[in-house]
């Protein structure tokens, strides 16, 4: 079931993007590559309702928490931590807004990550066996003889395997670098301010900003570098997304810095 609803789909459209390269380009030469990159995008476009359904339900969480009854009930319940998550999820109910909502566009996209991982890997095979087993999950409409062995090249990268740049013989994961810091960056300007930090989403939504860079800087380091290419477009194309709907907000890469007003003082003569 997965491998038919997921995996054949996923790389019959990164051969197929792959075949429209090598026809237009009439080289393998970094196509692959370019396919990861053009498939991402596509991947965006079709997840955009998600994001902007997540965008929505964040301002509306926003709204919530600044309104007065959320406040009174802050401060009513304030000693009885239980009776105070009872309270705000009975009016998160009222009012239609979801506390794991900022959660939802990973919850999604974590079936591609998986599949497209899996769908590179199978693609890129050079073996007999694994030959074997792509063909069988080829549409009879590509044409397998034409693009089939990939040409896993692009850069400097070979797309099965992780990504490092060697320096003076050191290995070091670029990539997996820029994925966690493009991760942070996506999750620190999208940020919608919450008006109680102690709440369920807002604890929620501050350790998915801590957790998700770790975790998908780790993937970016431990797996195939179509993985990370993947990654890496999805942040960029999600924050233009977000740009261009005006939500993107620079500021939230900025320390908080408290400013004390200071009276000076007159030296008496």
């Amino acid at each position: 079931m997965w491998d038919t609803l997921v995996i054949q789909p996923f790389i019959n459209v990164l051969l197929l993007i792959y075949s429209f390269l090598l026809t237009i380009f009439g080289t393998s030469e970094n196509m692959f590559g370019l396919a990861i990159i053009i498939f991402t995008i596509l991947t965006r476009l079709l997840l955009y309702p998600f994001t902007a359904s997540q965008q929505k339900n964040m301002k509306a969480m926003q709204d919530l928490q600044s309104s007065k009854r959320w406040q009174d009930v802050q401060k009513k319940y304030k000693n009885d931590k239980e009776k105070l998550a009872q309270e705000q999820m009975k009016i998160y109910q009222e009012m239609g807004v979801n506390p794991v909502g900022s959660c939802l566009s990973f919850v999604v996209q974590f079936p591609i990550i998986i599949g497209l991982y899996q769908s590179i890997i199978r693609a890129m095979a050079d073996t007999p066996i694994p030959l074997l087993n792509l063909s069988q999950s080829i549409y009879p409409f590509i044409d397998a003889t034409k693009v089939v062995p990939l040409n896993s090249h692009f850069l400097w990268m070979d797309l099965g395997q992780p990504e490092r740049v060697y320096i003076f013989g050191i290995g070091i994961p670029l990539l997996a670098i820029l994925v966690a810091v493009t991760t942070y960056f996506q999750s620190k300007m999208m940020a919608t301010p919450s008006m109680s930090p102690g709440d369920q989403g807002s604890q929620i939504t501050r350790m998915m900003n801590l957790y998700m860079p770790l975790m998908l800087g780790y993937f970016a380091y431990s797996f195939a570098s179509g993985l990370a290419i993947y990654f890496l477009t999805s942040n960029l194309v999600t924050m233009l997304q977000y740009a261009m709907m005006g939500k993107l907000n620079w500021r939230n890469l900025l320390p908080n810095r408290k400013t004390e007003n200071v009276t000076p003082t007159r030296k008496s003569s």
